[in-house]
C-alpha cells in the first residue's frame, strides 16, 4: 500500500531538463530552422558564432566582474546605501541599484529584508527600480553590443528611474499613504537580506583565502554558463529577425522621431522582454533595421523592470496598491527615459 504522506521524490530528469531549458530551446529552434530551411540554419549558426566571437572580450570582462563581486563580498556595500536622511537614502539606493553588483540570491528577498527592517519604502523603491536595469556586467556587455554611449544612457536611466520613483513614493508616503507595504506572512528576506542585516567587510584581496578563490571559480563558471545560454538563444533569434522581418516594417512601427514608437516600445517591452542579456542583441538588430534609439532604450528599461518573472515576484511580495505603483512608475519612467535619450540623439 502506498503511503500518501511520504514526500514525493524529485524527478532527476525533470530537474536536468529545467536546468538546461534555454540550451534545449536553442537546439530545438536551430533544428526547426534546419528542417524548414537548411541554408538558413547554416547562416544562423554562423551568425551566432560570429556574434559570440565579437562580444567575447566584453563577455569575459563581465564574467570576471561578477565572479570578483561574489568572491570579495562586494554585495555588502549595498547596506551602506540605506543610512542617512530619507532623501539621501533615495539617491544612494538608486546609485546602489544601478551601479553595484549584489548577491546572486536575488533582489526580491533583499527587498523583503529591507522592508521588514523598517527601511522607508521610498528608498527601497529607488533600489528596486534601478537594480534590474543595469550593473557593471550589464554595462560592459551593453557597450559591446550597442555601444558605450547607449550603455551610459542606460546607466543614467537606471539611476534616474530609481530617483524619480523614490521621490514619488516619498511624497505619497508623507501624505499618509503606502503604509504596511508587505503582504501578510512575508519574512525578513532569508539569505538575500543577510548583506543588510549583518553586513560583512569586503575582502578586496580575495585570492589570499582559499574559500574565496573557490567561490571566484564557482561564480565565474556559473556566470559563464548563464550568459552563454541566453546569448546563444538571443543571437539565433536575431539572425531570424534580420532574415525574415523587413527593415521597412521595423521602421514603420518603431522608427522615426515621434513619441509613438517610444510609447509602443515601452508597452511591448513588458511581455516581449526575455532576459537582460538576451535582449541586447535583439534590440541591436532592431536598431539596425530602423528602430529609433529612444524606443530601444525604452524597451530595455521597461522590460527589465516589469518583465513577467520580476512582476510576478513583486506581486507575491507587496500589496496590490504598491504593485500598481511599481508598474506605473516603471512604464512612465521608461517612456520618459526613451524620450530624453531620443531628444539628446537629435540635438
Amino acid at each position: 500500500m502506498t503511503d500518501i504522506t511520504a514526500p514525493v521524490k524529485p524527478n532527476p530528469i525533470r530537474i536536468a531538463l529545467n536546468r538546461q531549458r534555454v540550451w534545449l530551446a536553442s537546439a530545438v529552434l536551430l533544428s526547426g530552422i534546419a528542417l524548414v530551411s537548411p541554408q538558413q540554419a547554416v547562416d544562423s549558426f554562423a551568425f551566432t558564432m560570429s556574434a559570440l566571437s565579437g562580444t567575447a572580450p566584453f563577455l569575459m570582462a563581465s564574467i570576471l566582474i561578477a565572479a570578483w563581486a561574489g568572491a570579495t563580498g562586494a554585495d555588502n556595500l549595498i547596506a551602506r546605501a540605506f543610512t542617512g536622511s530619507p532623501l539621501l537614502m533615495i539617491v544612494l539606493a538608486a546609485l546602489a541599484g544601478g551601479l553595484s553588483p549584489f548577491c546572486s540570491c536575488g533582489v526580491i528577498p533583499l527587498i523583503a529584508a529591507l522592508l521588514a527592517m523598517g527601511v522607508p519604502l521610498s528608498a527601497v523603491m529607488a533600489f528596486w527600480l534601478a537594480s534590474p536595469v543595469m550593473d557593471p556586467s550589464m554595462f560592459i556587455l551593453t557597450s559591446g553590443v550597442l555601444g558605450t554611449g547607449f550603455a551610459i544612457a542606460k546607466t543614467l536611466s537606471a539611476v534616474g528611474l530609481g530617483i524619480m520613483g523614490g521621490l514619488v513614493v516619498y511624497l505619497l508616503a508623507k501624505g499618509g499613504g503606502l503604509a504596511d507595504p508587505l503582504r501578510d506572512g512575508i519574512g525578513n528576506g532569508g539569505c538575500g537580506g543577510a548583506a543588510v542585516r549583518a553586513p560583512k567587510p569586503v575582502v578586496w584581496a580575495f585570492w589570499r583565502e582559499a574559500p574565496r578563490r573557490v567561490k571566484f571559480g564557482r561564480e565565474a563558471l556559473k556566470t559563464t554558463l548563464f550568459l552563454a545560454q541566453w546569448l546563444v538563444l538571443a543571437f539565433l533569434l536575431e539572425s531570424l529577425m534580420l532574415a525574415y522581418i523587413p527593415a521597412e516594417t521595423i521602421t514603420a512601427l518603431l522608427g522615426g522621431t515621434g513619441i509613438g514608437p517610444i510609447a509602443l516600445a515601452t508597452v511591448v517591452g513588458v511581455p516581449a522582454y526575455l532576459n537582460g542579456y538576451a535582449a541586447l542583441p535583439l534590440v541591436g538588430g532592431l536598431i539596425s533595421q530602423g528602430m529609433a534609439p529612444g524606443a530601444g532604450l525604452a524597451f530595455l528599461v521597461a522590460g527589465g523592470v516589469t518583465s513577467l518573472p520580476a512582476a510576478v515576484a513583486v506581486w507575491a511580495l507587496v500589496r496590490p496598491k504598491v504593485f500598481g505603483l511599481y508598474i506605473a512608475l516603471s512604464l512612465s519612467g521608461a517612456f520618459l527615459c526613451g524620450l530624453l535619450y531620443q531628444a539628446w540623439m537629435l540635438a
